[in-house]
């Protein structure tokens, strides 16, 4: 039967249990308003784990002043809903003041590969990231997480995390999801009126031109991300923070597509801002899963 516990000492005895009968423990980080993309990140640990928790926490460190914290869509319930019906073992939906009893004074920063793409508009975001990440790593202590692809700076960033401080951990990378229209799932696509979905549509598209130039042989980055730039503004959006062709594994620019290479893209279509991005010539190691020693 599903837990749902909030306690810090609740969590680490699960999993101590979990770890003494043998089984393996997948941990799926989230800030909750589950969707499908969620939900396939827990069905792949449910495949490879005997024992899967999930977190729910939105974090106010990885929030700036001026973004969408306290209007971030929390619903306990209808997550609590979707976990059981994907076979969740322990759902872990912690307070802030249970993360962080007092003003945390310890961060965690990945340098090199946090300044760029959403690094560059969202100061100290990924060191809110790093932080609240590795401390649920070290409470859960779980044989595998798993991120989704969509948010793929973030997962660059957690994967050297656990490289760099020997995490006992695998970090596991799943495809994006797309809605059926083809917008990449994301809790934020709640905030959308039809209007605004319909232009958002348009994030999709250009990634799959910008996939068919490069199978055309078409390797010139600035030219692809040109590309990128005029579809985006026939669809309507205006409002871009960037678009970016980096080397997958560093995030730093290319000038021509000549390995796997994370093509990526952030806009903001009325309030909402929106991410997406595609790996060309992924050679199979891309995103998808990492150990440390």
């Amino acid at each position: 039967m599903m837990q749902t516990v909030t306690t810090i000492a609740e969590v680490r005895n699960w999993s101590a249990a979990a770890r003494r009968t043998g089984q393996t423990v997948g941990l799926v980080p989230t800030m909750g308003a589950l969707h499908e993309g969620h939900r396939s990140l827990i069905r792949r640990a449910r495949q490879a784990c005997q024992a899967v928790a999930v977190s729910l926490f939105v974090n106010p460190t990885q929030f700036g002043p001026n973004e969408d914290f306290d209007a971030y869509p929390r619903d306990l319930t209808a997550d609590q809903g979707a976990c059981a019906a994907e076979g969740v073992d322990l759902i872990f939906a912690p307070s802030a003041a249970e993360m962080y009893p007092t003003p945390p004074t310890t961060t965690v920063h990945v340098a090199g590969l946090t300044e760029r793409l959403c690094g560059a508009h969202r100061p100290g975001h990924f060191d809110g990231v790093t932080t609240v990440v590795a401390k649920l790593l070290n409470i859960v202590e779980p044989d595998a997480a798993y991120f989704g692809q969509k948010d793929a700076q973030q997962a660059i960033v957690v994967r050297r995390m656990v490289a760099d401080l020997d995490f006992r951990c695998r970090i596991v990378i799943c495809p994006t999801v797309y809605d059926p229209d083809g917008l990449a799932t994301s809790s934020r696509n709640a905030y959308l009126t039809a209007e605004q979905r319909r232009r958002a549509l348009g994030l999709g598209e250009a990634l799959r031109r910008a996939e068919s130039r490069v199978r055309e042989g078409r390797r010139d980055a600035r030219e692809i991300a040109e590309a990128i730039r005029r579809h985006l503004a026939a669809k309507g959006i205006q409002s871009i923070d960037y678009i970016e062709v980096v080397d997958a594994a560093t995030l730093s620019p290319v000038e021509r597509i000549d390995g796997p290479t994370l093509i990526a893209l952030a806009v903001r279509i009325g309030r909402t801002r929106l991410i997406d991005n595609t790996i060309v010539l992924d050679d199979g190691a891309g995103l998808r899963e990492t150990s440390s020693r």
